[in-house]
């Protein structure tokens, strides 16, 4: 099991059957009712693409910023516009400042360089612009805690305006205009938008007509949408369906050189290609310290200038791969020998700072810890950190602000700096903090499902239903569907074994799946077995033949009866605060024991895995009930009787048995005990 917890929702069937009625297919109104949208009209709002956009003067300070940029453009002083170097920083800083040219403008564009300025409007920057003889500088996709930043361009007499997206802190900076749909003070609606959508909604105001710019620019919208990870609802779906439109006929030669260098077909671009095949390329630039690259993707009308701008970010997103590989080597073999540690703390000077990150998360998933990377540069160091688990790195790092120079992110990605003397002592400190979070039971992923579904829903005009749900991705994501009760008939390995393709039977029903990036061995599954399987699904087509084709995400064995994947009791009764009946219930019964036993002894002297996963293999072999409370208590007693000792190795149990004459008394073991008294109260 890759994941320890499948949260599988359970839509009413008054809904499903509402849905139906109302014009949709069963598996589309299954999601659509697991997902709390129970009637037709809510499910029609929820999936609208072509709803009116809100008046972009509703964002606070915005008539104030098209007051301030008519001054300028009608004087003829020269602005710029300053941005982000990641997709949406670049697509926001573009468009702006198209559309400035467009009208006359004397606008140049700045971006800072990563490696060397950083994130955000910085001094270096300012008096940089001031020299070339800015006269207004307008913020994209930053800019909102630019507080002493403002105060420097008031002294150098620059104007300011800010347009960015990401949260706002209590004190805003004094600039002629603040526009953010997150301000305390406004009232947009949709507060999610990416920040190239507060950059649409300023030059629509500067427009006046909404429509107009979107027909311009609603590719660079949808790109810097979907690259942003923006919850694809309300006014996001509209921009993403006209850019995807947009897309596939671009005329934009940068693009469509992009689309063809990267294999990707604009026929059948969607929001997935955005994120997998497009956006790495265009943020290879600002990764690798090519800026410009990108700009000129997006600006350029040369189609020799876009096809060459487009063939050297392909060159560089597979030279940062190469430098993800290398780095993600090294790291590998400075962890620690044995135990996988709480948490990942790893440095290194010859790093490079715009691919850490990449590695990080690939690190955090593989060893399912936080994981933070660290930069060394002399006696400083800047961290690229990915959560897992639900760990809160912002919580922690704010926790442990004492040792940082610096910090900043959120709930599941955050950077710091921090003094090299005090890395190993952060170490030490993160380490304490995880295993305080994850506590006795270890770090487990949790699965969200839409639903459980039966194969003779498996239909070509079913599974083609789901584009209605188009398009998808955060806030609207690609359906996950349960099949339980799954026979493994055929274990394939494709792909000159990188991945596994399964055959497999319910009844007269035959399943064809496949799993991308697996064995048989690293899923842990055999000929024979029962399973229960998560998945998506697609429609396969191969030598003119269409076919539904089920592409798995987990897998875990298939149990007859109630297995709870909660360990809640566990932990309460570890911390002696238990309730009584829930002490009792807790309380392993004499054949709840022997089960438990029994089944260790054939998997041998030692056994390794997923606590939630060997639960569930107890239950498939003894046909009685079993939850991870109890498999985690009996497992307490028994070594506590000396018969097996067990060892928590980060999100997997190591269970050795240990040899021994003569029978046990399990009833005066502490756990047991412990479990009496809590029963009386």
């Amino acid at each position: 099991m890759k994941y320890g917890i499948w949260n599988v929702a359970q839509p009413a069937a008054e809904a499903v059957n509402g849905l139906m009625a109302g014009g949709y297919a069963p598996l589309t109104a299954l999601v659509l009712a697991a997902r709390g949208f129970n009637t037709p009209q809510k499910a029609n709002a929820y999936l609208s693409t072509d709803a009116p956009l809100p008046d972009p003067f509703l964002l606070k300070d915005m008539d104030k910023a098209v007051v301030c940029v008519r001054h300028y453009l009608a004087a003829g002083e020269r602005i710029a516009v300053f941005g982000d170097y990641d997709v949406d920083g670049v697509t926001s800083t573009c468009l702006l400042t198209d559309y400035l040219r467009s009208l006359g403008a004397d606008c140049l564009s700045y971006i800072p360089g990563r490696l060397e300025e950083g994130y955000g409007l910085n001094a270096i920057a300012i008096h940089h612009l001031a020299q070339q003889g800015v006269k207004l500088i307008i913020t994209v996709d930053c800019g909102i805690t630019a507080v002493s930043e403002a105060r420097l361009c008031r002294e150098l007499g620059i104007e300011l305006v800010i347009t960015d997206h990401h949260e706002c802190k209590d004190q805003l900076p004094e600039v002629t205009a603040v526009v953010n749909p997150h301000r305390k003070d406004g009232g947009y609606p949709h507060k999610n938008l990416s920040g190239v959508g507060v950059a649409f909604k300023l030059a629509a105001a500067l427009e006046g007509n909404q429509e107009t710019i979107l027909q311009r620019y609603a590719d660079m919208v949808c790109l810097g949408t979907v690259a942003d990870v923006m919850p694809l609802q309300g006014e996001n779906r509209v921009f993403v369906r006209r850019g995807l439109e947009s897309l596939r006929h671009t005329q934009r030669p940068g693009l469509l050189s992009l689309m063809e260098e990267a294999g990707c077909d604009p026929a059948t671009l969607n929001a997935g290609s955005i994120g997998f095949v497009l956006a790495p390329r265009i943020n290879a630039a600002g990764r690798m310290g090519c800026i410009d690259l990108a700009v000129d993707l997006f600006l350029t009308r040369d189609p020799q200038c876009g096809a060459e701008s487009a063939r050297k970010l392909c060159q560089l997103n597979r030279q940062r791969q190469a430098v993800e590989t290398e780095i993600y080597q090294q790291a590998v073999s400075m962890l620690p020998q044995g135990k996988t540690p709480e948490a990942i703390v790893l440095a290194n000077a010859n790093w490079h700072q715009g691919v850490v990150g990449i590695v990080a998360s690939r690190m955090a998933e593989e060893y399912c810890c936080p994981t933070f990377l660290i930069c060394l540069d002399g006696e400083k160091g800047k961290a690229s950190s990915r959560s897992y688990g639900g760990f809160n790195l912002f919580a922690s790092l704010t926790t442990l602000s004492p040792l940082l120079e610096s910090y900043g992110g959120h709930e599941l990605a955050a950077g710091f700096t921090i003094s090299k003397d005090q890395i190993d002592t952060f170490r030490q400190e993160v380490c304490k903090l995880a295993e305080q979070f994850f506590g006795v039971v270890g770090p487990r992923a949790v699965l969200e499902i839409d639903c459980a579904i039966s194969p003779e829903l498996l239909t070509i005009s079913n599974v083609e239903s789901l584009s209605r749900l188009e398009p998808c991705g955060a806030g609207c994501p690609k359906p996950v569907f349960l099949l339980e009760h799954l026979l493994i008939e055929r274990l394939t390995p494709v792909g000159n074994g990188r991945h596994l393709r399964l055959r497999l039977r319910q009844g007269h029903h035959g399943i064809n799946a496949i799993c991308f990036s697996a064995t048989a061995q690293s899923l842990a599954v055999c000929e024979g077995d029962i399973v229960d399987l998560a998945c998506t699904l697609q429609i396969n087509e191969f030598r003119g033949t269409r076919s539904v084709q089920v592409n798995l995400l987990d897998v875990r064995p298939s149990c007859p009866c109630p297995c709870s994947a909660d360990p809640t009791d566990y932990t309460l009764l570890r911390q002696e605060v238990l309730s009584p009946a829930a002490a009792a219930a807790m309380q392993p019964s004499r054949q709840t024991l022997a089960d438990v036993w029994r089944y260790l002894s054939r998997l041998g002297p030692t056994c390794t895995g997923d606590p939630v996963c060997l639960c569930r293999k107890i239950v498939r072999h003894t046909g009685r009930p079993l939850h991870l409370s109890q498999l985690l208590t009996c497992l307490d007693i028994f070594q506590e009787a000396g018969l097996l000792q067990k060892e928590r190795q980060h999100k997997f149990l190591s269970i050795t048995l240990i040899a021994t004459h003569g029978k046990a008394d399990l009833t005066q073991c502490h756990t047991m005990q412990l479990l009496e008294r809590l029963k009386e109260g």
